[in-house]
């Protein structure tokens, strides 16, 4: 076992792993955020993306004692500071991005990542950034709507599908 310190959400942790763990087990198991999930185990669903360092990583390919010393968020990060939803979460809940929810953590983070690089993104860019999320429930419209208006874009004039 290897000691891993790492700082989640802002607040410092540290545990004991083997060299095999993954990110997504230490966040899930050893630090019990379980709004980081995991649907593939092979970086296909995008269900598990967290920010390390800022940048948008798939958490269940991501061995745990590689973030030694990062700043780590996951979507249990995301809300304000008075625990209400952050503008992004906000806007899934207003535009209906969301259906059975699996999805929606990875999807959250994927979207703070992109309105990071990219404040006012195009539809078209919305919907080839998600290329690596998979939705099986909603259909992508209204992940992309919810994406938009998060960025403060007139969403009204986008028809549903």
């Amino acid at each position: 076992m290897t000691q891993v310190s790492m700082t989640v959400n802002g607040r410092a942790v540290s545990g004991d792993v083997e060299g095999r763990t993954l990110l997504s087990e230490f966040l899930r198991d050893g630090q019990r955020l379980t709004g980081t999930h995991v649907g593939c185990d092979t970086s296909q669903c995008g269900a598990c993306v967290v920010h390390v360092n800022g940048e948008a990583v798939k958490s269940c390919t991501t061995l745990a004692l590689d973030v030694e010393g990062a700043e780590v968020k996951t979507i249990e990060g995301m809300a304000n500071a008075d625990g209400s939803l952050g503008v992004i979460q906000q806007a899934f809940q207003d535009h209906h991005g969301l259906q059975c929810g699996f999805c929606t953590p990875g999807m959250v983070m994927s979207a703070a990542a992109l309105l990071k690089d990219n404040p006012k993104p195009t539809e078209a860019e919305v919907r080839e950034y998600l290329e690596g999320n998979i939705c099986r429930c909603t259909g992508y419209h209204n992940i992309v709507k919810a994406i938009m208006a998060a960025s403060g874009q007139d969403v009204s004039a986008i028809a549903a599908e």
